[in-house]
């Protein structure tokens, strides 16, 4: 094998690559100079778009005091098993637990480095067994069968001044009539969980229980027990437990994310649609149930059949009341709305009184593409407003990654804007490659040497 293949720095990456751990490394400045496809995965983030920036601008919800990698640039001491839990900059919020530590060459600090776990998933489990616990017990009494989460949303709380949004409400009244599955599909933030939720309230079912559940948040075994319940003795210390298909009996089942539950559970779901019956893990006996099923999946459900994610013959049967949400920037009228009414939210929680935004402000959020949709402008009305001197909002408010974006700015100066692009692509070589300099240096057409002059040089 060539001895170029085996570059100390190369074979050090490929090392943290392969760790099933989020890696996280930045310079004593704050800028990422190390960040694995693990904590790319774990933060809901592409690696170019934290890889070589500085990291309150990856993380804009992030400051100089809630950030572990920060703190320990600035202490040079390491935290241990710190759980930390922010919003990334699509508005997706992340929970991890972390270790961090500072790195030293020769007597000197040169940066830290953070080896995060993802903590969404158990923490969401200890949640939901708690859920399922405080269940249990309500449904015992004769009075109440609700899931006691009584802040269910209503139609008369989906703000809209969109015709087709309103239409689309319409026929959410009317699906509320009807005992059918319900899909509901759109891009994450959009607001899906509201809408489903809406249907069950102005339902005969509203005083029955709604149950939601991520589909994403847990494996294929866990899940399962979770839907279908376990007899005891099943495993290793299994009892009786009621699923959530019993817990949800005389109301609605809300299945969020359904193009990532395994295709075989997928089948079990269809045959409950189908014919009514559960079977909790292990047991012998099938159960009854009356469970109203709803859908939820933030992409397009025939493409999530073509690349074989949903089973076609669930998509036909969930298909019959199916539902499209529309994005944040196909509503452009709703994003001032929306806007007045989180600023009204958060100026009761915060104990503020800032009058609105300015008319600079109002035209950015208007022309601004909203990836996170709802879900981010809430996020960033609530950056804002936390950090403005003003009584009412403006450019200069706006999280670090949306002053970039800014439409006002200038143009860069040609030698600025080549350098910038040559970055750029540099950086999505090395993101194709896992960071290979070797093999980035062949799609980019250039010898290994002088990549790696560029890399050291700008990068």
């Amino acid at each position: 094998m060539p001895s170029e293949f085996f570059n100390t720095s190369e074979v050090l990456e490929a090392i943290l690559e392969t760790i099933d751990e989020g890696i996280h490394v930045i310079d004593p400045k704050g800028q990422t100079i190390f960040y694995n496809g693990v904590a790319a995965n774990h933060d809901g983030m592409k690696r170019n778009e934290v890889l070589g920036k500085p990291l309150l601008e990856a993380f804009p919800s992030l400051n100089h005091k809630s950030s572990t990698l920060l703190r320990v640039i600035k202490s040079e001491k390491p935290i241990y098993n710190y759980s930390q839990s922010y919003v990334n900059a699509h508005g997706r919020i992340i929970e991890t637990l972390n270790t961090t530590l500072p790195i030293y060459v020769d007597g000197f600090m040169i940066g830290a480095i953070e080896i995060a776990k993802d903590y969404s998933s158990l923490k969401q489990l200890s949640e939901r067994l708690a859920d399922l616990e405080s269940s249990l017990k309500t449904i015992k009494s004769p009075e109440r069968k609700t899931t006691g989460n009584g802040g269910l949303y209503s139609f008369t709380e989906i703000l809209t001044s969109d015709t087709g949004f309103k239409g689309l409400i319409s026929q959410g009244k009317k699906a509320a009539r009807s005992t059918s599955s319900v899909l509901v599909y759109g891009e994450s933030g959009v607001g899906k969980e509201l809408f489903v939720q809406s249907i069950h309230q102005e339902s005969s079912r509203s005083k029955e229980p709604f149950i939601a559940q991520n589909c994403a948040a847990l494996p294929e075994s866990l899940l399962e027990s979770l839907l279908f319940g376990t007899a005891k003795g099943s495993y290793t210390g299994a009892v009786e437990r009621q699923g959530l298909f019993e817990l949800a009996n005389g109301g609605t089942l809300f299945l969020d994310e359904l193009q990532s539950m395994p295709i075989d559970l997928q089948a079990k779901l269809l045959r409950v649609l189908e014919d009514g019956f559960i079977r909790r893990i292990g047991g012998t006996k099938s159960v009854q149930v009356n469970v109203r099923i709803m859908a939820a999946m933030n992409i397009d459900p025939k493409k999530a059949v073509s690349e074989n994610r949903l089973r076609p013959d669930l998509f036909y049967r969930l298909n019959v009341l199916s539902y499209e949400l529309p994005p944040l920037r196909e509503r452009i009228d709703d994003i001032e709305l929306l806007s007045e009414h989180f600023i009204s939210i958060f100026n009761s929680k915060l104990g503020l009184s800032i009058k609105g935004m300015d008319k600079k402000t109002k035209d950015f959020f208007r022309q601004y593409h909203w990836p996170g949709n709802v879900r981010e402008l809430k996020h960033t009305i609530e950056f804002m407003m936390n950090h403005t001197e003003n009584d009412v909002l403006n450019l200069e408010d706006l999280p670090q990654f949306l002053k970039k974006r800014n439409l006002s700015e200038k143009i860069l100066p040609l030698r600025e804007a080549m350098l910038e692009m040559e970055t750029k692509l540099i950086n999505e070589a090395l993101l194709q490659t896992n960071g290979n300099v070797f093999q980035a240096s062949k799609l980019l057409q250039i010898p290994r040497q002088t990549l790696q002059y560029k890399i050291k040089k700008h990068i």
